[in-house]
């Protein structure tokens, strides 16, 4: 039987968000209480699935590799606190190359589901930008946007009839409440 999924964009959900983009390790800092809310996730029937546009591996700023180790000593620091990061997609192409991958198209969530046999009208897609609730919305599943990073800005951009359809949440502990609420447990 499928599973329902929790996606989890890296960039102002998981970590800060930089203007200048996350170019190494060091410039990872996890937001307060996003480990702890992939550990409450992890013992829920979820499969965290990190999904990140990193548009900087198509702009030359860093390699494809470098963007790849990125992701897996942010899935691996969440290890190391006590989480679980099932599973990690990147789109490293840039806004205009137009590929399917690349968020608000949901090729990322797609392919999960896919390879993870996963249910997406049961999933979450959990993000700081207009673009990511579009992927989770194009993938079929439901999308919460969270005000940390791009969030408030996001929210500015948006047309007054997108923004009274969202759900807008303040962080990512507030979106595994709401997740975990008794309307919105997978079991």
């Amino acid at each position: 039987m499928s599973r329902p999924a929790v996606f989890l964009d890296r960039d102002g959900v998981l970590i800060e968000n930089r203007s200048d983009y996350v170019r190494s390790w060091r410039h990872v800092e996890f937001l307060p209480g996003s480990i702890g809310a992939i550990q409450q996730l992890n013992v829920s029937g979820y499969v965290i699935v990190m999904v990140t546009n990193q548009s900087l591996v198509g702009r030359g700023i860093i390699s494809l590799e470098e963007a790849m180790q990125i992701n897996q000593q942010v899935v691996d620091e969440v290890a190391a606190r006590g989480g679980r990061i099932d599973a990690t997609y990147m789109c490293p192409h840039g806004p205009g190359e137009g590929c399917r991958c690349r968020k608000p198209e949901p090729g990322m969530l797609l392919q999960a589901a896919t390879d993870l046999d996963l249910d997406l009208t049961r999933s979450y897609m959990v993000g700081d930008a207009i673009s990511d609730v579009e992927a989770g919305r194009n993938a079929g599943s439901k999308s919460i946007l969270v005000r940390t990073g791009r969030g408030n800005d996001q929210l500015r951009l948006a047309p007054p009839d997108l923004q009274a359809k969202l759900l807008i949440v303040p962080d990512l502990p507030a979106a595994v409440r709401h997740i975990l609420a008794p309307e919105g447990n997978p079991a």
